[in-house]
């Protein structure tokens, strides 16, 4: 069940097959036009909520954090890989400061495609696609990410472009009293 911890931050926590957990964090985080203290509190918030996950769960940090990262993965090597896009900027530190804390790495700076399968928004004026949507996990998990991209076309009446990562996550059956296992959802079926 998904539980809401600020207008900013949800979280929701899957059981998953082994008796293991995953936890997914969906965040909007404050635009750069925000003033500082919002972003303060966006981030302080979220390192708690981050805190209060065991490490031995699975984590996906998902969401718009509106930072843009860049390529310079010299300052940064132990959260982002070589596939960054652009330069980054003050709220791109405020987010990799936070992955090096709690040990996260972007996931769409992982894999070499073009750059139009990692830019998710495109600023209005300059018309210039940047990455400031991200789907991040822990380092230990990396290997459990097969690709991380934007969804090019796809509709989801937004000026964003959806992001997609692949995990092979298996959930927890549900069992009915009678002892057989019957889906928790349809995509599970699959």
């Amino acid at each position: 069940m998904p539980r809401p911890v600020s207008d900013r931050i949800m979280t929701m926590r899957l059981p998953l097959s082994k008796g293991n957990f995953a936890t997914i964090i969906s965040v909007y985080a404050p635009t750069m036009t925000n003033p500082d203290e919002n972003k303060e509190t966006f981030y302080s918030q979220l390192a708690s909520v981050l805190r209060g996950i065991s490490r031995t769960e699975k984590l996906l940090l998902i969401g718009g954090f509106t930072a843009r990262i860049g390529r310079n993965n010299d300052k940064w090597p132990l959260v982002m890989d070589k596939c960054g896009i652009g330069k980054c900027n003050s709220n791109g530190e405020l987010l990799l400061a936070l992955c090096f804390e709690f040990e996260l790495i972007v996931t769409n700076t992982m894999f070499k495609q073009k750059d139009e399968r990692k830019t998710t928004w495109m600023h209005p004026r300059s018309r210039h696609w940047h990455m400031i949507d991200f789907i991040i996990t822990r380092c230990q998990d990396k290997m459990d990410v097969h690709s991380t991209r934007a969804m090019c076309g796809a509709n989801c009446w937004t000026d964003h472009q959806m992001l997609r990562s692949k995990v092979p996550l298996r959930i927890r059956q549900k069992h009915n009293r009678q002892g057989t296992s019957k889906p928790t959802s349809s995509a599970q079926q699959n």
